[in-house]
């Protein structure tokens, strides 16, 4: 039963992980400290990709799987989950390049927000400071 439930884990984990690297700059946007955990998750997103390496998620599912006794697949969690189902199989560097430009235009708002914040925040400071005088 421990092993069939680290599998459900790792799952889970998983989409986690890649609705967080779709959204996390969103967020960002009104939860500014954010930025960081969405900027490693997008690091490693990258890193894994450019560097062909196998997820520990699915690394960790593929262990659970065999503890459980269950068939342990060759693909990832994304080959097996997403291709196919989310994008057409023959669709998978337009999906990347889709999703890196999602991001970007998260941290393209993200730092626009941030400007117009640290202004206002300027604004009102000097407002108070004219008050004073």
């Amino acid at each position: 039963m421990g092993y069939e439930a680290l599998v459900v884990v790792a799952l889970v984990l998983h989409a986690g992980f890649l609705a967080y690297l779709a959204v996390g700059g969103y967020l960002a946007w009104w939860w500014p400290r954010t930025i960081w955990l969405h900027l490693i998750t997008a690091a490693w997103g990258v890193t894994v990709v450019a560097a062909s390496l196998t997820c520990p998620l699915t690394t960790l599912e593929r262990w659970a799987r065999a503890g459980a006794g269950q068939s342990v697949p060759d693909a990832g969690f994304i080959d097996r989950y997403l291709t196919g189902v989310i994008y057409p199989e023959d669709h998978l560097w337009t999906a990347r390049i889709v999703l890196g430009v999602v991001v970007v235009v998260s941290w393209t708002g993200f730092v626009m927000r941030w400007r117009r914040r640290r202004a206002q925040q300027r604004a009102s400071i000097s407002g108070q400071a004219a008050t004073y005088r």
